[in-house]
């Protein structure tokens, strides 16, 4: 019997430790306060009203702004524009390159590398890089979504 609670205590330790460790956090994109709460079902949002909606929202710089996607009634996922992995390369002096949603959605582009990223959970689908797209928190909850890091 003791043998059977040592292994249950060994593996409910491993999991601990396990699920606190982090992905690293990408160097490329500074750090940004977020916390925004919207109500995706009114009228100034109507591209979020339905599942596979998105749009784009502004937020206080370093950001270059937030992608909104509706996945379904219930989820939501929020990412930064500003793209992961050279953020500065296309900078001209007075503007950046920013995420743009692609035309063959679900898929959001950096026009600058040609790099093509999922909406679904941020990743590379298409080209170089290391980083995927960076993620904010985004919780539905009594007809309000809020997103925050």
């Amino acid at each position: 019997m003791k043998k059977y609670f040592y292994t249950w205590v060994f593996f409910f330790l491993l999991q601990l430790v396990a699920g606190c460790r982090k992905e690293d956090p990408n160097p490329n994109i500074p750090d940004v306060y977020l916390n925004i709460t919207i109500d995706p079902n009114s009228t100034i949002y109507q591209p979020l009203n339905t599942a596979g909606g998105w749009m784009y929202l502004t937020a206080e710089f370093p950001s270059r702004g937030i992608i909104v996607h509706r996945i379904n009634t219930e989820e939501f996922v929020a990412f930064e524009r500003m793209p992961p992995n050279d953020p500065n390369k296309c900078c001209d002096g007075t503007s950046c390159t920013r995420l743009v949603v692609d035309e063959f959605y679900p898929f959001a582009k950096d026009k600058c590398t040609g790099t093509t990223y999922s909406m679904l959970d941020g990743s590379i689908f298409e080209g170089e890089g290391k980083y995927p797209m960076t993620r904010y928190n985004a919780t539905y909850f009594g007809g309000l979504l809020r997103i925050f890091n």
